[in-house]
């Protein structure tokens, strides 16, 4: 079991489909993993052991018949609980909406089913993808498989740390601010938010619909790259879906050459506030991507300052609308419904039960901005922010390919730190947030382990929009260069977790 735990996803989609492994082996012994670690882990909020064992007997079923099938045809995958499936609960991570069937797949993952991947179930979130941490859920955190007292980071703590802990090969997160990098940072796990509109976000519950964007989370630069072409590309479902070819990822994973590429180090992301341990890990980095042949040059972006501010003032503005749906009238956690209290009263104990505090938070700081009278000096003012990013963005891709910095600040901090600090928490984003607001594509890689607590450490890489293929062209390109030096993967250095088969 454990050989096969380790495979990467493209191994196990080759030997599925060459006749040497079958798609109900590998399943079940990822089913089996689940099993004996996430009691500890709790990356899964659902497990779907009969569901994804029948999908796998079809899968091996159409195989046997001849059928050729992609390349992740018969591997398993874990959803984040943000994505609706028919016949498994969706939550969003919410008591608000525990226990809901959604009627509809969302297309992320019609196209995974399409595909042949194998959904073994949802994954644990920050309630409506709001939180750093995954501290947030409803349903209580999720642990970090390198250290089970610390955060996998979130929102999407669930999907990073079931790719981590060898629960599942591959997973699906969404990014608002960095809540596929930020736990890819955390968790030593591959990350890349796509460029806006190049994955359809239809049957995605909204968080900030301008800003959410669904990405693929692996172990590795390839098997990434084969996740985000299954579920790219134009969707008429969702009108913010660009109609246009997906970048040549899957070829960039594979080249894996940056001789030539300039490589844009952001001067403003990096300094007070980082942890010694990772901005060592980031220059050390940097030069290791210049003896590969790139080309570093430094680059200010000096509105990147005011980013965190401008976006936790859209972010709400927009949660606070798309949340207002949740009114326990139509669908939803319904509180007091008796017959003795109005529609107006059900509403509020129903939202008051449901939601939890951030969402609370966010939701009262939103409608705030978007009040009469303070519209202009609030919301109005993060939009010109937001066009001033996206400006400096446009000015340094002139001087670079791809720009870089440390994906977060510190490594994974300890559950339970920062909880009540949202500010503190909110600043884990920093260095994320510039590309959602910019809408262009970016990702997390691990490079190592910080000299401060041998914690994972993610470095960060932004492209142009449309260009996501420069992404993978940097990250295979470290991977390939740091497993020469390690000797492995880096989660081949991850402590063995209890319950875990020798």
């Amino acid at each position: 079991m454990t050989e096969i735990l380790h495979r990467t996803a493209a191994e196990l989609g080759a030997d599925i489909a060459a006749g040497r492994l079958t798609s109900e082996e590998v399943t079940r012994a990822h089913l089996d993993r689940i099993d004996a670690v996430d009691a500890d882990i709790r990356a899964f909020l659902h497990v779907d052991r009969e569901g994804a064992l029948e999908q796998a007997r079809s899968v091996d079923a159409r195989i046997a018949a001849g059928e050729r099938l992609g390349p992740l045809a018969g591997v398993p995958l874990a959803l984040k609980d943000v994505m609706t499936q028919v016949g498994v609960p969706t939550t969003a991570g919410s008591k608000m909406l525990e226990g809901y069937h959604a009627p509809y797949n969302a297309t992320v993952t019609q196209r995974l089913l399409d595909a042949g991947v194998v959904i073994l179930g949802k994954t644990n979130m920050d309630e409506f993808a709001m939180g750093s941490s995954t501290e947030n859920s409803g349903f209580g955190p999720t642990h970090n498989p390198w250290n089970l007292e610390r955060t996998p980071g979130g929102s999407g703590g669930g999907s990073a740390a079931a790719v981590a802990a060898f629960e599942a090969p591959l997973a699906i997160g969404t990014d608002t601010g960095g809540s596929i990098r930020q736990p890819g940072a955390f968790t030593g796990t591959v990350g890349v938010k796509p460029t806006y509109g190049g994955v359809s976000r239809y049957g995605q519950i909204a968080l900030a619909s301008s800003l959410d964007q669904p990405g693929p989370v692996a172990r590795t630069v390839l098997d990434t790259a084969l996740l985000h072409e299954i579920i790219a590309g134009h969707d008429p479902l969702d009108s913010t879906s660009l109609d246009e070819p997906t970048p040549p990822v899957v070829d960039a994973a594979r080249s894996g050459d940056v001789s030539g590429m300039r490589i844009g180090v952001v001067t403003e992301l990096g300094g007070e506030g980082y942890a010694p341990g990772v901005e060592a890990s980031f220059g050390r980095t940097v030069d290791q991507l210049a003896d590969l042949g790139a080309e570093i040059v430094e680059v200010s972006c000096p509105n990147f300052e005011y980013a965190l501010a401008a976006y936790y003032l859209i972010l709400p503005a927009e949660c606070s609308s798309n949340l207002a749906r949740f009114e326990a009238m139509r669908f939803g956690r319904r509180v007091g419904d008796d017959g003795t209290h109005s529609a107006e009263d059900v509403m509020k104990l129903s939202r008051g039960a449901g939601f939890g505090a951030e969402v609370k938070r966010r939701i009262i700081i939103g409608t705030y901005a978007l009040s009469a009278g303070y519209y202009d000096a609030y919301y109005g003012s993060a939009q010109k922010i937001r066009t001033l990013i996206q400006r400096d963005f446009d000015a340094a891709f002139e001087k670079a390919d791809v720009l870089v910095s440390p994906t977060t600040p510190t490594t994974a901090f300890g559950l339970g730190e920062r909880t009540d600090d949202p500010l503190a928490m909110y600043k884990n984003d920093l260095c994320t947030i510039p590309s959602n607001l910019a809408g262009n594509a970016s990702a997390s890689f691990p490079v190592g382990l910080s000299d401060d607590d041998q914690m994972p450490v993610g470095f960060h890489v932004m492209a142009p929009a449309r260009a996501d293929d420069r992404l993978y062209r940097v990250g295979s390109a470290l991977e390939r260069a740091n497993e020469e030096v390690w000797g492995g993967p880096l989660l081949s250095r991850a402590p063995e977790l209890k319950g875990a088969a020798k």
